[in-house]
């Protein structure tokens, strides 16, 4: 195909799959023209391994198969105004650059007339799933076609990064961070930044800071969901959250068993302590489906019920136990890209589409409450 203004159009306007803006406005796009008959494009990337370059490629030549790309790393100069316009857009401006003054303004998400809806999955206690849960959802909701976002915020627990299979880092643009991106799902972690066998040993103050960076100077761009993985119990990092993320919705994990139940209720009287909304109940490893097809209730029965009914909300489902389930978390896999039609699949699917229906928690301003 002769190299024609038409063809140099098409070729910038495809959409880099990270970023979700054309190549031509992220300054990707170098030089392109004819070299001994054939066309070349020069792509410059923020770093040489850019880990959606094969997807990029692949799209490019679905506009001209016999394309010559010719990948370099970003200079100093370009780096910076890659920055300069995904903060820009990160705070609904629309022009590719951002004003000195704007510099330390809230990303455009976080504003109360965002139609983002921030999800907090939680638990009173650790060992329920919680972690699985919302990484099963966060691809449920992406895979019907929404922009979904992913924050580990249990700092000290960190498990996302290995369960989701994320195989890139995340990639820093000077302060502005570039969440990894698997399965449609763009996510953030303390993983991703210390040694998997290092602890986290901090005091409130650098946890709150740590929390706010991830959440405000991170590239989420406007998502319909970002999932939040709540640590287990009441202390620091929920009141972090609650403070930078007023309009969280909380959802609340629990076990069959009795004794997780009471536990998790608490998480919940928590967060209406904090004048957070309490959506919905998930109750996990409900039971074991065997070899013989019947369900066997390893952990007992009607505790997410019984919890659901104390609170007032509505239990949103029930996931079975699975060992694919186990097994995709240990490698990576998550079970809904491994046995999307599986039992435990259809379930998070479900309850997805319940989330998604029930809609966004009514936000009071306070200057309107009725005395």
């Amino acid at each position: 195909m002769p190299l024609t203004e038409e063809l140099r159009q098409r070729l910038a306007a495809v959409v880099e799959p990270q970023l979700v803006r054309p190549l031509s406005d992220l300054g990707f796009i170098g030089a392109i023209g004819e070299h001994d008959g054939v066309t070349r494009i020069t792509l410059a990337l923020p770093i040489m391994h850019w880990p959606n370059l094969e997807i990029i490629e692949a799209r490019l030549r679905e506009i001209e198969p016999n394309l010559e790309i010719v990948p370099r790393a970003m200079n100093d100069e370009e780096r910076l105004a890659l920055r300069n316009f995904l903060r820009g857009a990160m705070q609904g401006s629309a022009g590719p650059g951002l004003h000195q003054h704007d510099q330390d303004a809230p990303p455009k998400f976080l504003d109360k007339l965002s139609t983002t809806r921030v999800l907090g999955i939680s638990s009173g206690k650790g060992g329920v799933g919680k972690s699985s849960v919302t990484i099963h959802l966060a691809i449920a909701l992406a895979a019907a076609g929404l922009q979904v976002g992913v924050l580990d915020a249990d700092v000290y627990g960190f498990s996302l990064p290995k369960m989701l299979g994320a195989t890139h880092d995340p990639i820093i643009l000077g302060d502005t961070v570039i969440p990894t991106l698997a399965y449609g799902v763009r996510c953030l972690s303390m993983g991703y930044f210390v040694p998997d066998e290092q602890p986290v040993i901090w005091r409130g103050p650098m946890l709150h800071k740590a929390i706010e960076q991830l959440v405000t100077e991170a590239w989420w761009d406007q998502p319909d969901f970002l999932l939040i993985d709540m640590p287990p119990g009441t202390g620091d990092v929920a009141l972090t959250l609650s403070e930078i993320l007023p309009r969280i919705e909380m959802y609340v994990v629990t076990t069959p068993q009795a004794a997780a139940q009471r536990v998790a209720q608490r998480s919940a009287y928590a967060a209406r302590k904090l004048k957070l909304a309490v959506r919905g109940v998930i109750e996990n490893m409900s039971w074991f489906t065997g070899d013989d097809g019947q369900r066997y209730e390893i952990f007992g029965q009607g505790g997410g019920q019984r919890l659901a009914d104390d609170l007032g909300i509505t239990l949103l489902g029930q996931i079975p136990l699975e060992p694919s389930l186990r097994e995709g978390g240990d490698v990576g896999l998550p079970i809904m890209v491994s046995h999307p039609d599986s039992e435990t699949a259809l379930a998070f699917r479900a309850i997805a589409e319940r989330i998604v229906a029930q809609g966004p928690a009514r936000v009071y301003r306070q200057e309107l409450t009725l005395r």
